[in-house]
């Protein structure tokens, strides 16, 4: 039989965790996170990492295996990840990936696109751009190059940002013209299950998350994490925002406000990328997991 990599997308918050320990365990497997912010050890109250007891349950790997001080970025993780898969492959015909980082997942079941080297000098102007006219002033000069890249990744991560810009600007393309190129085939098949809900739902349920995190600690977690809080790992939502509350910028409850508001947005992002993958099989977030197990096991030859 092939092996086959059952991968679980979605928006936050939609219950991808709990519909994964139930595949993990349905197919005596184990776990591949596919969340760029869960691999820090520092962050696991607000990023809703799987608890202690969740991992207990089902062997998970690439939770909190990092520190926010240990330099690590998708290329890094493509490579670990597939090593992992490869050794996992040798005893278990399914593994289950699950996160909500549309590059991550895709550098996994895709690979990476192909960049051309460009000049440290262009990084560099940009960083200092980022110093001293402001993320905004990027984000405007990345929408004017490369519109396609604008609507769909990350704009308020700069990391991202920078790299799109940098390639639009040393190449004079746009970064989005490097996408989707044929990539090396992988040696697994992949079955794409998408988590979904009504958008009024999902938001609802992101709500009362950030209202559960900051009941396990996150004001405490994101206190700790403060002088570190120039690291990009940090530069993430559920921790500027109380940075911003640290700094006297803001009300606490003002921030709770951004953080709710930002993840909204930040669902809505993931949404709009995932539904590009027409591979992608949804289902209603309250599908019985038998149903779900039925679908993968007609796509499982």
């Amino acid at each position: 039989m092939a092996k086959h990599l059952i991968s679980i997308v979605g928006p936050t918050a939609i219950g991808k965790t709990a519909l994964s320990i139930k595949l993990a365990q349905h197919f005596n497997t184990q776990i591949i996170s596919a969340d760029s912010r869960q691999f820090f050890k520092e962050m696991s109250i607000g990023t809703a990492a799987p608890t202690q007891e969740d991992l207990k349950v089902v062997k998970h790997h690439f939770i909190n295996h990092k520190s926010i001080h240990d330099p690590y970025n998708v290329g890094a993780f493509e490579k670990d990840a597939l090593q992992t898969l490869e050794s996992l492959f040798k005893t278990k015909d399914i593994v289950i990936m699950v996160g909500g980082s549309g590059l991550y997942i895709d550098a996994v079941t895709k690979g990476l696109d192909d960049f051309p080297d460009i000049k440290s000098s262009i990084r560099s102007q940009l960083n200092d751009d980022l110093q001293t006219k402001g993320l905004a002033f990027l984000q405007d000069q990345l929408k004017s190059l490369d519109p396609q890249s604008y609507k769909t990744m990350a704009i308020e991560n700069p990391h991202r940002v920078i790299r799109a810009l940098e390639i639009c600007i040393g190449t004079s393309k746009p970064y989005s013209s490097f996408l989707n190129h044929i990539k090396t085939k992988r040696t697994f098949k992949t079955i794409n299950i998408g988590l979904d809900a009504d958008r009024t739902l999902i938001y609802h349920r992101i709500n009362q998350r950030v209202d559960m995190m900051l009941q396990a600690g996150l004001l405490d977690e994101a206190r700790n994490l403060y002088q570190y809080r120039l690291l990009n790992a940090l530069n993430t939502v559920g921790y500027k925002e109380l940075f911003n509350y640290f700094e006297g910028n803001w009300t606490l409850n003002f921030a709770v406000s951004e953080i709710k508001k930002n993840t909204r947005r930040f669902a809505k992002r993931q949404l709009t990328w995932f539904k590009k993958d027409k591979s992608i099989q949804w289902f209603d977030y309250l599908t019985p997991v038998n149903q779900i197990i039925s679908e993968i096991n007609k796509k499982i030859t």
